[in-house]
């Protein structure tokens, strides 16, 4: 096959057999969820000869994983293990694989303003009720077909996008969003737009998408109102504001694109740093204190780009360090390294070509999947899928410190493993092993440094709470589970000082529980899944149903969001107003954390009939296929952003039926 891996299993599952549901499940996973009634049914995408041309273009692609030791710009400590790249042969790809790949494209581009990274489920079927049969059958489908879509690393590979000022999908009225489910903003529209310029596109009366794109942003108010971020970008690379500077960022800017307005101190701030202080240190002899202050600039962007193989934390500072090492030397080695590196952040779908929102979550990914596996009592069935996950995780622990690290603001990162991996270097201070806050809570990516009253030197219009790396109540439940299996291995190890902190850990959880019971999702949409986490970790730490009021209004707080269809669903839009909202129709991996919550609880002992309602729902909502559809991209941070975690649709129903089905032979025994 042309499309997608070119591995097979070995054993009862080979993937050869499945080669068709690999290519649509893979490469266009979001595209069979998009086949549905269009706003313009009939009108074509393009011409019948431009179709083919471009549907064989896709089926000439294939996905590479772990490779790079024959390329001397490329290094790894790891073999790079985990990285996925897309390469081109022009010789791939059968007539029919073409006709397939046409066929998706079309019906995306025909629907895509109708349904945005969402599965309509309809015509849900009454089903019967949901047994201990029913229960294994619909887990066995899915865990047959999602074991054939693992990587020969022992990870899911997915595309990991959603952001679209990184992938650019034109909205009706002319415009670019921020992310797939917004509307447009100035953000999106002046980064995309610049782009394509750069790209050669041509402002004339035949290309009406850019004249559209060209009119929205004019009629917003011009790039003058963008925010900070996308002056960056329309400054640092295509010099449109280069009689300005970096200070000059000030401007007003739109409602739409205001997630975290300026304090009146920033307004004066930046009015004096480009008035009065950048002409001064532009004189001698200050100008060589700023000399001074931009070498040190470089040697931390060198420094992030050696520890990182050039991969950098996610494609937003890989470009700006790209740009720094061409305006710094475009002959230099750092710049030559980066360049193979822009293909670890490529993926191929149906809406084209895009930027990952990082190199992948293929760690965080795989220890869930792990664990959804082993719920379902099924692990000697899958046990080669299991040990390859193991092996994987295993392989991708960090072994060493990043050399000097404390010098550059570093935390020590020996012994973790990666959570985002950037298929290089592990050591890589992002989402690496974190220290624990001296309150015994755990942040994202390093320890708590400083204090909140700083925020208010925030720069971002776009993003807030980004100066300091607060504690996360999904953090630090994944930490107490964490300390708890290594006390039951290891029980005598810094004791106290693992209850400690397991003590404080879950002080902390219950003191973030909100008044309804819920608890705020700071990394995904929104309070379905931080109340999953919490019930967890609370659990885990000898919390009960009935010795715990926090777990008791968790469970009423689940029990009343529940639709009457037995399934759940969230609004992206709780995150940005901190409340739930809900969406009025039923999401799978909602629906999941939902019953997840539930079961941990101690649902399934007290009244498991609202369990049944949503394994029924979620088995109806089960793909032929086997797999469960892609619906509303769930990922999120900053409260602002929101993308895709392709590999959710999957590992939670599995895991919420898994558990389901262990819980009920449990209490039958």
């Amino acid at each position: 096959m042309a499309v997608g891996p070119t591995w097979k299993k070995q054993g009862h599952r080979e993937l050869e057999d499945k080669a068709q549901r690999v290519l649509l499940s893979l490469l266009l996973q979001r595209a069979m969820s998009m086949v549905m009634k269009g706003q313009r049914d009939g009108e074509p995408s393009c011409s019948s000869l431009d179709c083919v041309q471009e549907a064989k273009q896709y089926t000439m692609w294939k996905l590479k994983f772990g490779e790079g030791a024959s390329d001397p710009l490329l290094r790894s400590s790891n073999g790079f293990l985990g990285r996925e790249t897309w390469e081109f042969d022009p010789n791939g790809g059968s007539p029919e694989e073409h006709a397939v790949v046409e066929r998706l494209r079309r019906d995306f581009t025909r629907n895509r303003f109708t349904q945005r990274d969402k599965h309509e489920v309809s015509n849900l079927k009454d089903s019967s009720e949901v047994t201990e049969e029913v229960l294994l059958t619909s887990l066995r489908r899915v865990l047959d077909q999602y074991s054939s879509l693992q990587a020969p690393d022992g990870y899911w590979p997915g595309g990991y996008s959603g952001i679209l000022f990184i992938l650019p999908l034109m909205n009706e009225d002319g415009g670019w969003s921020t992310h797939t489910l917004g509307p447009s903003s100035m953000f999106g529209s002046c980064v995309n737009y610049a782009t394509l310029r750069l790209l050669g596109e041509v402002l004339d009366e035949h290309n009406d998408g850019l004249s559209k794109g060209r009119a929205w942003i004019l009629s917003h108010g011009s790039a003058t109102v963008a925010p900070q971020w996308a002056k960056i970008y329309l400054s640092g690379t295509i010099q449109l504001f280069q009689n300005y500077g970096c200070f000059h960022i000030f401007f007003p800017f739109i409602q739409d694109d205001i997630i975290y307005p300026p304090s009146w101190f920033q307004n004066i701030a930046m009015a004096s740093l480009h008035k009065f202080m950048e002409p001064l240190f532009n004189m001698w002899p200050m100008n060589k204190i700023r000399k001074r202050a931009l070498t040190n600039l470089m040697d931390h962007i060198h420094y992030e780009d050696e520890n990182s193989n050039y991969v950098g934390l996610c494609p937003i500072n890989k470009v700006l360090n790209m740009v720094c090492c061409w305006i710094e030397n475009p002959n230099s080695n750092a710049f030559r390294r980066h360049l193979p590196r822009i293909h670890d952040f490529l993926w191929l779908a149906e809406d084209g070509m895009k930027s990952k929102v990082y190199v992948g979550s293929q760690c965080w990914d795989t220890a869930l999947i792990v664990q959804a596996y082993c719920s379902t009592g099924l692990t000697q069935e899958f046990s080669e899928t299991i040990k390859k996950a193991h092996d994987f995780i295993k392989n991708a622990q960090v072994t060493k410190n990043c050399p000097n690290y404390k010098r550059y603001y570093r935390e020590r990162s020996k012994g973790g493993v990666v959570v985002i991996k950037d298929s290089t270097n592990p050591s890589r201070r992002s989402n690496s092993r974190t220290k624990v806050n001296k309150d015994g809570t755990l942040s994202s990516a390093e320890s708590k440094r400083t204090t909140p009253w700083v925020e208010f030197i925030n720069p971002s219009e776009s993003f807030r709470n980004i100066i300091v790396d607060y504690p996360y109540v999904e953090c630090t439940s994944s930490l107490i589970q964490a300390l708890i299996l290594f006390k039951g291995v290891h029980p005598g190890y810094r004791r106290e000082e693992i209850d400690r902190i397991i003590k404080n850990g879950v002080l902390f959880i219950e003191k973030k529980q909100k008044n309804d019971g819920s608890w705020y999702g700071s990394w995904a949409v929104c309070f379905t899944y931080a109340t999953f986490f919490a019930i967890k970790g609370l659990v885990a730490a000898g919390r009960t149903f009935q010795n715990s009021l926090s777990i008791r209004k968790a469970c009423n707080f689940l029990l009343s969001k529940q639709l009457s269809t037995g399934g759940w669903g969230e609004d992206y839009l709780g995150c940005q107003v901190e409340e739930y909202i809900d969406s009025g129709r039923p999401h799978v991996v909602h629906t999941a954390w939902g019953m997840l919550g539930l079961i941990y609880a101690g649902q399934v002992e007290l009244d498991p009939a609202p369990l049944y309602r949503a394994a029924k729902e979620l088995i109806n909502m089960q793909l032929e296929t086997g797999e469960f559809p892609q619906q509303e991209i769930l990922g999120s941070f900053n409260s602002s952003l929101f993308f895709n975690y392709t590999n959710y649709r999957n590992l939670f129903p599995i895991w919420a039926l898994g558990e389901f089905h262990r819980r009920l032979l449990a209490k039958r025994a």
